[in-house]
C-alpha cells in the first residue's frame, strides 16, 4: 500500500481547490494571449512579404510559389511532429473534453502555432483563430499536468485556455467564455464559469495592450456614425432574408468541407503535398484575380465599408458576389487539405459579403440602405450557421464593433441562420469532421457513469488497519510479518499523521535505528490522500499519477477509510451487471426518528443492533468489553420496520419502549465511562438500516446475534446477517449464545431483559434470571459463563483476528482460560506449531491478558467434527472462530465449516470476519 509523498508546498495543491483554479486561469489566459499575438503579428508579416514580393516578381509565379512553398513545410511539420495540429484544432480540443484519447501538450500547441502561421500567411483563405482556441488548450493542458489535478480539474482549464485563446484571437472576452459555454463544456458550474471569465478576460485584455486590435478592422467610426450603422422597423424582413439565406449558404458550406475532406482522401497525397497543392491552387486563382485579394484582412474591411469607400449611394454588389464566390471555393480547397487553420475568419468574410448583397438589393427596392450594418449583421448570421454558436456569433461582433444599433439585426439574422442551418444540416461541423477520423462524440449526454457519480465514501473500505505513531519498530515488523499489506496508514489520536511501507523499514539498517524507537521515526509524513467528496474519477486519476494501489481518505485528518483500485473495478462491475436488484419495489433510504449523542473522543466505532431481547443484555455487555480495550465509542440502534408501502420518514411509529431500553444502555455507558450514541431508525429492512448506519457514522466493528439456526432458503445465518456479512465493509462479529431458553411470550421476553439490564446498571453484575423473579415466573434460565475458551486456529492471513480480540472479551469471566488448538490430518505424523506458538507469544506479550492460555493440536479428518466434539467434550464455554479471508459466507458455502460449528456447538460461539477485500 506504498503511497507517495509531495513536497510540503505541493500538498495541499493536489485537491481542485479554488485559489489555484484562479491562479491557473490566469497565467492560461497570459500565455493564450501571447500565442495569439505572436500568431496574429507573424501571420502578418508573413503575408506583408508575400503581397511585396508579388510587386517585384509577377504575381502569377511569386503567389504560387509561396502557396506551394510555406504550404509544403507547414504540412511537413505538422505530418512529422504533430498530427494532431491538423486542420482548425477545435474538433481536437472538443474531443479532447469529452475525454477521447486526443493530445494535448506544449508540442502540438508549438507545432500548431508555426504551422498555422506558415499556412496562414502564404495566402490560404483561413482564419488564425481557431489555430488559437487549439493553441491555448494545449498551453493550459501543459500547465494543468505541472500540478496533480482531478481529471475535471483539468478538463476545466483546457476549456479555460481555449476561451482564453478565442478572447485573445478576436479582442472578445465575453465571446471566449460563451464559447466554452455553448460548444465545448456546455457546463455552468461555478469553477467552470469562473476559470473562462478569468482566462478569457486576461487573454482579451492582454492582446488589446499587445496591439491585437479587432480583426484589424478600424470601425471605430462607423460605429459611431448613424448613417453607417442604423436600424429601422422596415428593415426586419431584409435580415430575416438575410438569415435565411446565411443559414442555406452555411448548410452548403459545411457539407462542402465535409466532401471537400473526403476528396483529398481519394487522391492518398501526404498531408505536405495536400497543403501544397491547396497553396498552389491558392495562390494561382489569387493571382488572377484583381490585387486587393491578396490581402485577407483588408478585404474584408473593404467589404464591409465599400459604401464609405465608393459612392455612398452605390453599394458595390458585382464585386461582394466576386468575393464570396472565391472565398467560398478557395476555404474549401484550403480546409479540405488538412492545412492548419480555422474557420471562423473564413465565415465573417462570407458572411460580410452575402450581407453586402442583401443591403444592395434593400438599396434597389427600397432607394436606401445601410449596407455596414447589413455586412456586420451577415458577419454574425454565417457565422451562427456554421459554428452552430449563436449567442457567441452575436457577442463577437458586438464586442468587435461595440456598437448597440448592431444587437437586433444580429439576433434576427444569427438566429434565424442557426435554424435553417440547423434543419438542413442537422448537428454541429466539428462533430462531423471528428467521425470522419472515427471519433463519435454523442449529441446528447451520455449517462452519467460510475466514477462521476459515485464518491468515495460511498465505495471505501471504512475499516483501515493502521498503525500507532507511538508504537516501537519491533512492533510495526512484526504487523508487517503477520499481514499481507506491504503497507499500513500511520495514526495518532484517528488523525493520519503518515505512512509506513516496508521500504521505510530497510531504513532500520541503514541509519542503524534501534527497534525500541517510535514508529514515526521512519514514517513517511504527509501521504497522498482524499476526501470522502472526491468522485471517483478523482480517486483513479490519483491512483494511476502515482502509480499505487490504494489511497487513506480523510475528513479533516481524521482517517476514515481506504479505497483501492479492487473497490472502484468493484462499484463499476455492480454497476454494469446490475447487481443485487430488487425485484419488488425499491426501498427508501431508513429515516432517523431518534437519537442521542455522547462527546467523540474515541478511536473508532462499535455498532451494536439491538433486536432480539433474548440477547440484548448479553451483548451490551460484549460491546461494553471490546470498546473499553480499544478505546471505542459505542453506536446503539434499533430499528422499526414498515411495510414497503409506506415511507420510512412519513410513517407513524412508537418509539416509547425503545427509547426506555436505549436509555439503560446508555447509563451503562455513562457508569463504563464509554461514549455511547443511540438511535431509532424507520425502515424496510433490518439489514438497510445497520448497513447506512456504518456508512454514515464510519462503523469499525459490528457485533450482532444470532439465534443459531434459520428457516430461509438459499441463506446461511439468515436474511440480515447474511446481508450485513455481504456488503459491510468493516469487521463483523456474530455471536450464538449457548443458552437454550425454553419459549416465552414475547412480551414478557421484553419485559425480563429490560429488567436484567436495570439490574446491570446497578449492581453491575451479570444477569441472572431465576425462578424467583418477580417479573417472570418462568423456569430457570442458566447464567451465561465466559470462563473456558476454545479458539481453533487456521493460520491464515486472518485468523489473528480472534486473538485480537480475547483480551477484551476474556474480562467477562472470573478465571478465564484459553486453549489453542488446530486440527491436523490423522494420516500427518508431527503436526506443525508454528501457527500456534505465535499465537501464543502475540497474547502473552499484552499486558492485558491474565489468563492462562495453553496450545494443544487436535487430529480428525473433519475441521468442523473436530472443533465440536472437542468443544461439546470438553464443555468450553465460548468457541471463537476467525473468518478467512474470503469472508463468512463463501467459507460456509464452499465446506460450512464457520455455520457447522456455530449451530453444532451447544456453547456460546463468537465468529469474526475481517474487513471485506482486505
Amino acid at each position: 500500500m506504498a503511497s507517495p509523498v509531495l513536497p510540503q508546498r505541493f500538498r495541499n495543491l493536489l485537491q481542485p481547490r479554488r485559489g489555484l483554479a484562479i491562479a491557473e486561469a490566469s497565467l492560461i489566459g497570459l500565455v493564450a494571449a501571447l500565442s495569439a499575438v505572436l500568431l496574429k503579428l507573424g501571420s502578418g508579416a508573413l503575408g506583408t512579404w508575400r503581397v511585396h514580393t508579388s510587386h517585384l516578381l509577377p504575381a502569377w509565379i511569386a503567389l504560387p510559389l509561396v502557396g506551394a512553398g510555406f504550404g509544403f513545410i507547414a504540412g511537413l511539420l505538422v505530418e512529422r511532429l504533430a498530427p494532431e495540429a491538423s486542420g482548425s484544432g477545435i474538433p481536437q480540443v472538443k474531443a479532447s473534453l469529452a475525454n477521447v484519447p486526443v493530445k494535448l501538450s506544449l508540442r502540438v500547441a508549438c507545432v500548431k502555432l508555426v504551422s498555422a502561421l506558415l499556412a496562414i500567411g502564404s495566402g490560404l483563405t483561413l482564419g488564425r483563430q481557431g489555430p488559437t482556441v487549439q493553441v491555448g488548450a494545449g498551453l493550459a493542458a501543459a500547465l494543468s499536468r505541472l500540478v496533480p489535478t482531478s481529471p475535471d480539474h483539468r478538463r476545466q482549464m483546457i476549456a479555460a485556455g481555449a476561451g482564453a485563446g478565442l478572447a485573445a484571437a478576436f479582442n472578445a472576452p465575453i465571446a471566449g467564455v460563451l464559447f466554452i459555454v455553448e460548444e465545448l463544456l456546455q457546463d455552468l458550474s461555478g469553477i467552470t464559469l469562473g476559470t473562462a471569465i478569468i482566462a478569457s478576460f486576461i487573454g482579451g485584455v492582454v492582446s488589446r495592450l499587445l496591439g491585437g486590435g479587432t480583426l484589424q478592422l478600424d470601425l471605430q467610426a462607423a460605429s459611431n456614425a448613424n448613417h453607417l450603422s442604423s436600424f429601422a422597423l422596415i428593415d426586419i424582413p431584409f435580415y430575416l432574408i438575410l438569415g435565411i439565406f446565411a443559414g442555406v449558404f452555411a448548410g452548403f458550406f459545411n457539407r462542402g468541407l465535409v466532401h471537400s475532406i473526403k476528396l483529398y482522401r481519394r487522391f492518398h497525397l501526404s498531408l505536405p503535398l495536400r497543403v501544397a497543392l491547396a497553396g498552389l491552387f491558392s495562390g494561382i486563382v489569387i493571382a488572377i484575380l484583381p490585387e486587393s485579394f491578396r490581402d485577407n484582412t483588408g478585404l474584408r474591411e473593404f467589404i464591409i465599408r465599400a459604401n464609405e469607400i465608393n459612392e455612398p449611394t452605390l453599394p458595390n454588389a458585382p464585386l461582394a458576389l466576386l468575393v464570396f464566390v472565391a472565398q467560398f471555393i478557395l476555404t474549401l480547397v484550403a480546409f479540405g487539405s488538412g492545412a492548419p487553420g480555422g474557420l471562423f475568419a473564413p465565415s465573417l468574410i462570407l458572411g460580410s459579403c452575402l450581407g453586402h448583397l442583401i443591403g444592395a438589393c434593400q438599396y434597389y427596392l427600397l432607394g436606401a440602405s445601410s449596407i455596414t450594418t447589413f455586412a456586420l449583421a451577415g458577419m454574425g448570421a454565417f457565422f451562427s450557421g456554421v459554428s452552430k454558436v449563436p449567442i457567441t456569433a452575436i457577442v463577437i461582433v458586438f464586442e468587435m464593433t461595440t456598437n448597440f444599433t448592431l444587437v437586433l439585426p444580429l439576433m434576427i439574422c444569427s438566429v434565424t441562420s442557426y435554424l435553417v442551418a440547423d434543419k438542413l444540416v442537422p448537428g454541429s461541423l466539428y462533430d462531423k469532421l471528428l467521425k470522419l477520423n472515427g471519433i463519435n462524440i454523442e449529441k446528447t449526454k451520455a449517462p452519467e457513469g460510475v466514477l462521476t457519480r459515485l464518491t468515495a465514501r460511498e465505495v471505501m473500505q471504512s475499516r483501515v488497519e493502521s498503525l500507532d505513531a507511538s508504537i516501537t519498530i519491533e512492533e510495526a515488523t512484526q504487523a508487517f510479518s503477520r499481514s499481507h499489506h506491504r503497507g499500513f496508514p500511520v495514526v495518532e489520536e484517528s488523525k493520519l499523521v503518515g505512512i509506513v511501507t516496508q521500504t521505510d523499514l530497510l531504513k532500520v539498517r541503514e541509519f542503524n535505528l534501534s527497534q525500541e524507537q517510535a514508529l514515526r521515526e521512519i514514517m513517511t509524513p504527509q501521504p497522498v490522500s482524499v476526501t470522502p467528496k472526491h468522485s471517483l474519477g478523482d480517486v483513479l486519476y490519483l491512483l494511476d499519477r502515482y502509480q499505487i494501489s490504494r489511497l487513506p481518505v480523510v475528513e479533516g485528518r481524521r482517517l476514515i477509510g481506504i479505497i483501492t483500485r479492487a473497490d472502484i473495478i468493484r462499484a463499476e462491475a455492480d454497476h454494469l451487471n446490475c447487481k443485487n436488484p430488487q425485484t419488488g419495489p425499491t426501498p427508501e433510504p431508513s429515516y432517523v426518528v431518534y437519537q442521542t449523542r455522547s462527546a467523540s473522543v474515541g478511536r473508532g466505532r462499535l455498532l451494536l443492533p439491538i433486536a432480539n431481547p433474548e440477547t440484548a443484555a448479553t451483548l451490551i455487555k460484549m460491546a461494553l468489553a471490546i470498546a473499553r480495550d480499544r478505546h471505542y465509542e459505542i453506536e446503539c440502534v434499533q430499528t422499526i420496520i414498515v411495510p414497503r408501502y409506506s415511507s420510512p420518514s412519513e410513517s407513524e411509529v412508537r418509539t416509547t419502549k425503545n427509547r426506555r431500553l436505549l436509555r439503560q444502555v446508555e447509563a451503562l455507558g455513562k457508569k463504563s465511562k464509554i461514549p455511547i450514541h443511540t438511535q431509532i431508525r424507520v425502515a424496510h429492512d433490518v439489514s438497510q438500516s445497520i448497513l447506512e448506519t456504518v456508512n454514515e457514522r464510519h462503523i469499525d466493528i459490528v457485533l450482532m446475534g444470532w439465534k443459531g439456526s434459520t428457516s430461509t432458503p438459499g441463506r446461511i445465518f439468515g436474511n440480515v446477517v447474511d446481508t450485513v456479512i455481504r456488503q459491510a465493509s468493516c469487521e463483523v462479529v456474530v455471536v450464538k449464545l449457548g443458552v437454550s431458553k425454553e419459549y416465552q411470550p414475547k412480551s414478557l421476553k421484553s419485559k425480563l431483559i429490560s429488567a436484567s439490564i436495570r439490574e446491570y446498571v446497578k449492581t453491575g453484575k451479570p444477569p441472572v434470571f431465576s425462578s424467583n423473579s418477580s417479573i417472570l415466573p418462568t423456569p430457570h434460565t442458566p447464567e451465561l459463563k465466559f470462563n473456558n475458551w476454545l479458539v481453533p486456529m487456521a493460520g491464515g492471513p486472518n485468523a489473528w483476528l480472534a486473538i485480537k480480540l480475547l483480551p477484551a472479551l476474556v474480562t467477562l469471566g472470573e478465571s478465564s482460560k484459553i486453549r489453542l488448538t488446530r486440527v491436523f490430518k490423522t494420516s500427518e505424523d508431527k503436526p506443525d506449531m508454528k501457527v500456534l506458538e505465535e499465537a501464543i507469544r502475540q497474547l502473552i506479550r499484552n499486558r492485558k491478558l491474565h489468563s492462562t492460555v495453553v496450545a494443544e493440536p487436535i487430529k480428525s479428518d473433519s475441521v468442523s467434527e473436530g472443533v465440536i466434539k472437542l468443544a461439546n467434550k470438553e464443555h468450553y464455554d465460548v468457541v471463537i472462530i476467525g473468518a478467512s479471508r474470503e469472508g463468512l459466507l463463501q467459507q460456509a458455502i464452499n465446506g460450512n465449516i464457520p455455520e457447522a460449528i456455530a449451530s453444532g456447538v451447544e456453547s456460546t460461539v463468537i465468529l469474526v470476519r475481517g474487513a471485506v477485500n482486505r
